[in-house]
C-alpha cells in the first residue's frame, strides 16, 4: 500500500520555541517540500510594546538555549528587546511569509529559519516591514525569484488583499487547531492516509533525525 502523507507545522514567526524547532522544520522541509503545508496561527499579530515582555522573553530565550543549543545572541538582546521604542508584532513576517508562499510555498519554511536567525542572532526586528521585506527578498533571490526589497515592503504596507489572505489563512489555522484541541505552538500534525496524528514540541526540539524516524514509524503503521 502507498502511504499518501501530508504535514502541517502549526506556528508563529515570533514564538522562540518554534525557532527552537528550525533544525527539525528544515529536514522537513527538504524530505517533503510541498507535502509541507505552513500553518500560521496568528498568536503574537498585533503591536505591543516590546518593553512589557522583554524580561520574560529574555529567561525564556534563555532556558530555549539551554535546553535546544539553539542561539539567542546578546545583538538580540540589546538591539531588539532592550529597544527603547521597540514593538512586538509577528505581523509583518506572517504577511511576507504569505506573499513568498503564493509565488512558490517551498519558500516558506526558508523564509521562517532565515527571519528567525535575522531577529536571534543577528538582533535585526523583524517586527519591522522593512527588515522583513530584506530577509523575504533573499530568501526568493536564493532560489533565483526577482523581488525587490522595497517593492516588497510597500506591499505588506498597503496590499490589502494581502491582509486578507494572510488573515484567512490564521482563521483557517486556528479553526484546525480548535478541531484537532491542541493549544499552543509548535506543533506539526502529520496526516498519513487521511488520519491525523499530532506531533508535540518535545519531538520537533531535538532535530530532523529523530522526527523523520517518527514520521516513518507513522507511515509504516498506517
Amino acid at each position: 500500500m502507498t502511504t499518501d502523507i501530508e504535514l502541517h507545522y502549526f506556528f508563529d514567526p515570533l514564538c522562540g520555541w518554534c525557532y527552537a524547532s528550525a533544525p527539525a522544520l528544515a529536514g522537513l522541509a527538504d524530505t517533503f517540500g510541498e507535502k509541507l503545508k505552513m500553518r500560521p496561527s496568528g498568536l503574537f499579530v498585533g503591536g505591543r510594546p516590546i518593553s512589557s515582555i522583554a524580561d520574560h522573553a529574555w529567561r525564556n530565550d534563555q532556558r530555549i538555549q539551554s535546553i535546544t543549543g539553539q542561539q539567542f545572541s546578546e545583538k538580540y538582546h540589546r538591539n531588539v528587546l532592550l529597544a527603547p521604542s521597540g514593538i512586538f508584532d509577528s505581523g509583518p513576517a506572517t504577511l511576507a511569509l504569505t506573499a513568498l508562499g503564493k509565488r512558490d510555498s517551498t519558500l516558506e519554511p526558508r523564509f521562517l529559519h532565515a527571519v528567525q536567525i535575522a531577529r536571534y542572532v543577528e538582533g535585526r526586528d523583524t517586527s519591522t516591514i522593512d527588515e522583513v521585506a530584506e530577509v523575504a527578498a533573499r530568501v526568493a533571490a536564493e532560489r533565483g525569484i526577482e523581488l525587490a526589497a522595497e517593492t516588497l515592503a510597500e506591499r505588506l504596507r498597503s496590499d490589502t488583499e494581502l491582509r486578507d489572505r494572510a488573515l484567512e489563512r490564521m482563521e483557517d489555522t486556528q479553526r484546525q487547531m480548535n478541531t484537532l484541541d491542541i493549544r499552543g505552538v509548535p506543533q506539526l500534525i502529520a496526516v498519513v492516509n487521511g488520519e491525523p496524528h499530532v506531533l508535540g514540541g518535545e519531538t520537533l526540539y531535538h532535530g530532523p533525525a529523530g522526527l523523520i524516524a517518527a514520521l516513518n514509524e507513522l507511515s509504516a503503521t498506517e
